[in-house]
């Protein structure tokens, strides 16, 4: 492998005692005694920094305190991790650790399709599937595939000090830990037939959208002072955050008609169609059967329906095999920030269900139907399952 080439300035000097050259046999002792002292520190905090990081059971989370560990263990420069997307199509996270101008390491979460000439290794590296290095400067950068079943599910990058000869070995172990873990967690937060996340990782989704949307104001307010009073209200409209619900409309009757093969084919497919059409940053869910939920991050409520609806008319143009024709009706309501998620499915199935009551394919949103008078009380619960 081109990329697994050591040089001679990559080998590992020798660490063992010189001998003594007093002829006591016994003055060699403390220098072992320290030596082993040494070595059980080290593997002290290589333990300790396993056990952090997987003791997470976020994702992001446990994104973070990978390169973080990495970088306290190597005293990096710089240590990035860069993730694909679960059908492998693109990179869809990176995540960096860098020192700032006192020495202490900061988390850095950058745009994926930002070019940057530093992620061309890690690019190479993924698309290979095969360990990369090269010399930067005075630093030594080397780059590992994260594998999982054959295949790069992303990429470790490691600038530092230390030749790859000495640094590989344990960049290499993170790798295969984290790759092992959240295959794990992939399991328990993911829908097995579509990718998608499942009703089990709303809550937690839920609060981590709403933690940046309070940090984005609060962030907005230090650098304004002046927006604060009335007129930072808009601002503040203008950066909810959203839920959606969508259920495909006469699904039974596929069953019914063409069997549940060709039913889990439409779901699988609609799957595909949501990662085609929605932003990265929405997360996407399905609750079972032919009901899905989005999330989306802080916008403003016409981005939102704008959104749904190119979806909504994407699917009811597209032409499912065997199937044919196949419509959705949308729900979707605002959450507040101290919402419960019962609370806020419970104001986009009744969105829903509006839809559903008055030709189906469609989105309507609750906030503008409750606005206009529309949701009266005599109104049923939607078919939604909450809990």
């Amino acid at each position: 492998m081109a990329g697994d080439e050591i040089t001679e300035e990559d080998t590992v000097p020798s660490h063992a005692a010189p001998a003594a050259d007093d002829g006591v046999a016994g003055s060699s002792m403390p220098v072992a005694a320290e030596s082993a002292l040494a070595d059980s520190f080290v593997h002290s905090r290589l333990l300790d920094s396993v056990a952090s990081f997987t003791h997470h059971r976020d994702v992001a989370a446990l994104d973070h305190s990978l390169v973080l560990s990495l970088a306290e263990l190597t005293s990096a420069h710089r240590v990035v991790l860069a993730k694909r997307a679960v059908d492998g199509a693109y990179v869809e996270n990176v995540v960096r650790c860098v020192p700032n101008a006192q020495g202490a390491y900061q988390l850095q979460t950058d745009d994926p399709d930002r070019v940057d000439p530093a992620l061309k290794l890690l690019h190479r590296c993924m698309h290979r599937l095969e360990v990369q290095t090269e010399r930067v400067q005075d630093m030594h950068r080397l780059v590992v595939p994260i594998l999982c079943d054959g295949r790069a599910i992303g990429a470790l990058q490691l600038d530092s000090d230390m030749p790859p000869a000495a640094s590989r070995p344990l960049t290499e172990g993170f790798a295969r830990i984290y790759a092992n873990y959240t295959a794990l967690l992939h399991e328990s937060e993911r829908d097995k037939l579509t990718g998608l996340y499942n009703r089990r990782s709303l809550e937690r989704q839920l609060q981590r959208l709403l933690y940046q949307r309070e940090q984005a104001l609060h962030e907005a307010a230090a650098a304004a002072p002046e927006a604060r009073g009335p007129s930072a209200a808009p601002a503040a409209e203008q950066s909810q955050v959203w839920l959606a619900i969508l259920d495909i409309d006469h699904f039974k009757r596929i069953n019914d008609n063409y069997g549940h093969v060709y039913g889990d084919e439409v779901i699988l497919l609609l799957a595909q169609q949501m990662r085609a059409c929605f932003r990265r940053s929405d997360v996407l869910f399905r609750f079972g059967g032919e009901e899905f939920v989005i999330l989306f991050g802080p916008t403003g409520q016409a981005t939102v329906h704008a959104v749904l609806e190119r979806f909504r008319r994407r699917i009811a143009e597209h032409v499912f095999p065997q199937v044919g024709s196949v419509t959705v009706s949308i729900g979707y309501a605002g959450v507040g920030r101290h919402d419960y998620p019962a609370s806020a499915l419970d104001r986009a199935d009744k969105a829903l269900y509006f839809a559903k009551q008055h030709g189906r394919n469609g989105t309507c949103g609750y906030e503008d139907l409750s606005a206009r008078g529309l949701l009266g009380r005599e109104m049923a619960a939607g078919s939604i399952d909450l809990f």
